[in-house]
């Protein structure tokens, strides 16, 4: 029904994000706006941070809760809240409970199905940052985009 998904989307744009750099200018910038509150999870937490034209967040989605060593995403589910929220590009974050936040073999084949999707959408995706104990991986800084 289409007001249940125009709720929705007003519910994620009005959630509030506490302590949000409003442009996102690099990784550092998502490690501020998500790190405190990966830090806290027990299990994999899968984030996607809309951005518009001007790296401004649009809004912030958990999109998925895992287990403890992973989490289910699947394209359709990141570019739909894009496109939701019109954003012209996507970054996405997840948490390892671990502390370690080497990207798995997982995390590289899910990242290079979004890349490909975004391509496909003209909804890039700029980054995906792994954070695990004061510690982050950019896949865009590590050049694994």
């Amino acid at each position: 029904p289409r007001a249940v998904r125009a709720s929705w989307v007003k519910l994620v744009r009005e959630a509030p994000v506490e302590g949000a750099p409003l442009r996102i200018k690099g990784p550092s910038d998502v490690v501020a706006l998500l790190g405190p509150r990966a830090a806290l999870e027990l299990a994999e937490v899968f984030y996607v941070v809309a951005l518009d034209s001007q790296s401004g967040v649009l809004g912030v989605v958990e999109l998925t809760r895992g287990l403890v060593n992973c989490s289910l995403v699947h394209p359709r589910e990141v570019f739909r809240v894009a496109l939701a929220l019109g954003a012209t590009g996507v970054l996405v974050a997840h948490n390892h409970p671990s502390g370690d936040p080497t990207p798995s073999a997982d995390d590289r084949a899910v990242t290079r199905q979004l890349v490909d999707a975004g391509r496909l959408l003209d909804v890039p995706l700029y980054d995906h940052v792994v954070l695990g104990a004061g510690r982050f991986v950019s896949f865009a800084e590590a050049g694994l985009l």
